[in-house]
C-alpha cells in the first residue's frame, strides 16, 4: 500500500509543472498527437517569470459544419502573462470575448500577448474566426485538495482512465463520495450518479468524448466543480428528479445532434455558477417531466456564466412536462450576469437567446433575466416567450407564462429576427412582462415600438421602461 501511494504521488508530480502561482498540466502520452491542435502555440508565465508551454487541445464545434477549434487550461493564483502564436495565416485583427472582460491584447506579427489578473474563461478570435478560435480557461488554484488517503475520496490521478470492470464506459459514484479528477487526468467515460446523495465531483481534469458527460438521477445534494467536458456524444450534464444541484466552473464543448449542455428535468434547488458552455444544442434547458422523471422544477440561480449556442438556444425553459396529469410548474428561475456569445438556429420555433416555450400544460412563472450581455449572433431572436402546442414534442399547450422580469439587457447586433411574445388562448396567456433597461447598439429602449418584436394575441400587461 505504501509503495502504491509513492507511485501515485510521483505520477502526480510528473503530470504537472507548478510555479508558486501557476500550474500547467501534461497530457497522457497516448493523446499527445491525436488530441493536439497546432493552430496556436500557447505559453504562460508568472508575471516576469519563465515561459511554460501549455498543451493545446483539439475541440470540435458547430454541428452545422463541424470544425476544429483549440482549448488550453491551467491554474493561476495571481497575475500571469499569456503569449499566443498563430501558426498559420496572417493576423489582421484579434478580439478577446466576452468583451465585458475588457482584455485588449498586444499584437506583434503572429504573436498575441496579454495578462490575466484573476481566473478567467475567454475566447481569442483571429480575423473574426469563431470556428477555429482559441478557448482559454484559467482556473483558480485549488487551495484544499482532497486527501487521497481518505476512504471517501475517489482519486483519478494524471493519465488516461477508462473503466475495465464496469460495462458501458461508466463510473458509478456511491453516496458520500468525493471524486477528485486531477488536472492531468483524462476520463474516457461518463460519471453516473443514480439514487445517491451527498456526492462531489471536483478538479480540473477532462472528461473526454463520453456518451454523456455526467448523469444525475433521483439524487440529492450533488456538487460538480471544475472539470472540462470535451465532445460527449449527447448531453454534458443530464439531470432528472434531483434536488440540491450545485454546478460550478465546468467547461463544455459539443458538436453532435442532441448534444445539449446542461439539461435538467424535474429538478429543483439548483445553482449553476461560472460555467462556459459551447454546445450544438441548448446550452441550459429547464423542464418538468420527461421520460422517466416526474415533478415540477423550482428555485434555480444561473449566474456569472458564458453561453455559446452554435445550434439552438443559449437558455430554454418549459417545453416538457406531464401533460396527461395537468402539467408541471416551473418557477423561481433567475439568470444573472450572463454573456451570450452566439445563437444560431434556422427554425423559428426554436429561436430565442432567452426562450420560454411553455407547453405540456406547464405553468412557467417568476422568471428573471438580469445583467445579460448578448453579442451579435448568426440567426435567431433576442427573446421568445410563447405558450404553444408543439406537435413534435407536446401533449398539450401550456397553461401560461406569468411574471417575467428583464433587467439591464444589452444587445449589440447587426440584425436578428423579431422577438416574439404570444399566448395561446384566453385561458392560456402570457401575463406581466416587464422590460427594464434594454439597450440595443448603445441606445436605451423605453417604448415597445422601439423593439424589433412581434406581440401576438393573449398577452396582458407588457411594459417597457
Amino acid at each position: 500500500m505504501w509503495k502504491l501511494y509513492l507511485i501515485i504521488i510521483s505520477v502526480a508530480i510528473s503530470g504537472m509543472i507548478q510555479a508558486q502561482n501557476l500550474i500547467t498540466y501534461d497530457v497522457p502520452d497516448g493523446l499527445k498527437y491525436s488530441a493536439h491542435n497546432d493552430d496556436f502555440t500557447v505559453q504562460v508565465r508568472e508575471h516576469g517569470g519563465e515561459w511554460i508551454d501549455v498543451f493545446e487541445w483539439k475541440v470540435q464545434v458547430d454541428l452545422d459544419d463541424i470544425q476544429t477549434a483549440s482549448m488550453v487550461s491551467f491554474d493561476i493564483g495571481k497575475t500571469v502573462d499569456v503569449r499566443v502564436r498563430k501558426n498559420n495565416g496572417v493576423v489582421n485583427s484579434v478580439q478577446i470575448r466576452p468583451l465585458s472582460l475588457g482584455i485588449f491584447p498586444v499584437v506583434d506579427g503572429q504573436v498575441i500577448s496579454f495578462s490575466l489578473s484573476k481566473p478567467t474563461k475567454l475566447s481569442l478570435e483571429v480575423n473574426g474566426d469563431k470556428l477555429h478560435n482559441l478557448h482559454l480557461f484559467a482556473n483558480a488554484i485549488l487551495k484544499e485538495k482532497p486527501s487521497t488517503d481518505d476512504p471517501n475520496v475517489i482519486y483519478f490521478g494524471p493519465g488516461l482512465h477508462q473503466p475495465k470492470d464496469q460495462p458501458g464506459d461508466v463510473y458509478h459514484v456511491p453516496s458520500g463520495k468525493t471524486v477528485y479528477v486531477d488536472g492531468g487526468a483524462v476520463i474516457k467515460a461518463k460519471f453516473m450518479i443514480d439514487g445517491v446523495h451527498d456526492v462531489k465531483i471536483i478538479g480540473h481534469g477532462i472528461v473526454w468524448q463520453p456518451e454523456r458527460g455526467l448523469e444525475i438521477r433521483y439524487s440529492q445534494n450533488i456538487t460538480v466543480d471544475g472539470p472540462i467536458f470535451i465532445n460527449p456524444n449527447h448531453y454534458t450534464i443530464y439531470g432528472g428528479q434531483t434536488s440540491g444541484i450545485n454546478i460550478r466552473n465546468i467547461k463544455s464543448f459539443s458538436c453532435k445532434g442532441w448534444s445539449d449542455g446542461i439539461d435538467l428535468m424535474s429538478c429543483s434547488d439548483v445553482v449553476i455558477d461560472d460555467v462556459f458552455m459551447r454546445n450544438s444544442d441548448d446550452c441550459i434547458a429547464i423542464y418538468g417531466h420527461r421520460w422517466d422523471f416526474y415533478g415540477s422544477a423550482r428555485n434555480y440561480l444561473i449566474k456569472n456564466s458564458t453561453l455559446w449556442a452554435d445550434i439552438a438556444h443559449p437558455t430554454n425553459i418549459g417545453l416538457h412536462g406531464n401533460a396527461e396529469a395537468g402539467g408541471d410548474t416551473i418557477e423561481n428561475i433567475t439568470f444573472s450576469n450572463i454573456n451570450i456569445l452566439e445563437h444560431d438556429e434556422d427554425d423559428r420555433d426554436y429561436q430565442g437567446c432567452m426562450a420560454i416555450t411553455c407547453s405540456d400544460n406547464n405553468l412557467v412563472r417568476n422568471i428573471t433575466y438580469k445583467d445579460i450581455r448578448v453579442d451579435d449572433f448568426q440567426e435567431g431572436q433576442l427573446f421568445n416567450f410563447r405558450v404553444v402546442y408543439n406537435e413534435k414534442y407536446s401533449g398539450a399547450p401550456g397553461r401560461g407564462i406569468e411574471d417575467v422580469f428583464l433587467k439591464n439587457i444589452e444587445y449589440n447586433c447587426n440584425s436578428s429576427n423579431p422577438s416574439v411574445i404570444k399566448g395561446f388562448s384566453t385561458e392560456r396567456q402570457v401575463e406581466r412582462i416587464l422590460i427594464d433597461g434594454l439597450t440595443i447598439n448603445g441606445m436605451s429602449v423605453k417604448k415597445i415600438n422601439e423593439i424589433n418584436m412581434q406581440v401576438g394575441d393573449f398577452v396582458k400587461e407588457l411594459k417597457v421602461k
